[in-house]
């Protein structure tokens, strides 16, 4: 009881409060902008058997880092394993029976109290092919589409998770 005694008159107080409740609420303002609302859309599903492994094929004109990663490990919540592979270097119909192509659209701008520019994913879309390349599902996003414009700055994950699973499901919502 006598370490604690020490303890006991200790307290932090700032000389701006008001200072601080603004950044502790710009804090809660980011984080509720970064999981804003994001949806699958434009969702084509032929009803056929999902693999449950498939290969990426790697598009280099979309400069995400995040994105790939972001895929694959969508695909694993969804106990799809995943491979990435070079353009045109795709391997044989054993290592992938099926594969995912993607497209996306990054662009530049300034998140809410920042000044900061940083890109973000716009616009993805992704396909499902069997290995005879015949489409088996295609689903998309579009940030615009996120109400007030707010879902622009969410995570990569975040805004390919809909996409992902309309694209193994055939359901948007």
């Amino acid at each position: 009881m006598g370490a604690l005694l020490p303890l006991a008159g200790c307290s932090l107080l700032s000389p701006m409060p008001s200072i601080e409740l603004a950044k502790a609420t710009a804090g809660m303002a980011t984080v509720a902008i970064g999981q804003g609302p994001t949806r699958a859309t434009q969702t084509v599903f032929h009803d056929a058997a999902l693999p449950d492994r498939v290969c990426i094929e790697y598009n280099r004109s979309l400069s995400l880092p995040e994105f790939v990663p972001a895929l694959i490990a969508e695909l694993r919540d969804h106990e799809v394993q995943a491979r990435v592979f070079e353009a045109g270097v795709r391997p044989g119909d054993e290592a992938c029976p099926a594969w995912v192509h993607y497209q996306g659209l990054q662009q530049w701008d300034k998140p809410p109290l920042s000044d900061q520019v940083r890109p973000y994913l716009s616009q993805a879309t992704l396909s499902l092919h069997d290995a005879g390349g015949r489409l088996m599902a295609a689903s998309s996003y579009r940030s615009d589409d996120a109400t007030l414009g707010l879902g622009k700055w969410a995570s990569t994950r975040n805004k390919l998770a809909p996409v992902v699973r309309a694209l193994l499901t055939g359901f948007e919502g």
